[in-house]
């Protein structure tokens, strides 16, 4: 088993993970999730406003609700940089994938990518959400105490390590290699 990496690693991979593109990125890792645990790498997804993307478990079982019990909005995609999943994800034989939406090469940061800025993917818009992805138990299980606590570092909270979360602003279809756009 590949040992996980420690802070120190992490801390001094930050320069790197800052020097991400600001827009162009492709799209990797397109991932379909339509149960807790499950993972499907799929060519394409298509998103919906109103129903995020067909089939998988925002529609269902939403981590974070609605007052009326309906998914939040703002957690219908989510986007993780490239170089912190490098830095995370060792043991790819043995360890689950973190499970977003995509992974791209981008910075995510609140600098770049403030909240209510729309990134064009493929044919759907995506609002950048008020929601901060702070990692939950189960990154910490899969990538170690280490990388949970570096994500979620006080002075890291504006840096995004973690990735982004999404409302669907406009449908439209995302498919492997397409470049997410920055809509100035």
């Amino acid at each position: 088993m590949t040992p996980q990496a420690t802070y120190e690693e992490l801390s001094a991979a930050l320069p790197g993970v800052l020097s991400a593109p600001k827009t162009g990125s492709a799209v990797e890792f397109l991932c379909f999730r339509p149960g807790y645990g499950q993972r499907n790498f799929v060519p394409e997804l298509t998103l919906t406003r109103d129903r995020g993307i067909p089939g998988e478990r925002w529609g269902t079982a939403p981590w974070l609700k609605l007052p009326d019990g309906s998914g939040h909005p703002g957690i219908q995609v989510s986007i993780l940089p490239r170089r912190v999943l490098d830095l995370v994800w060792r043991d790819r034989e043995n360890t689950l994938h973190p499970g977003d939406t995509f992974v791209c090469d981008l910075d995510m940061t609140e600098a770049n990518l403030p909240e209510g800025q729309l990134l064009a993917v493929g044919t759907a818009v995506l609002r950048v959400s008020e929601v901060w992805n702070d990692g939950c138990a189960k990154w910490k299980v899969r990538y170690g105490t280490p990388a949970y606590d570096w994500i979620r570092a006080p002075a890291h909270k504006a840096l995004r390590l973690r990735g982004l979360l999404c409302s669907i602003e406009q449908d439209g279809v995302i498919r492997l290699g397409d470049k997410v756009q920055v809509l100035r």
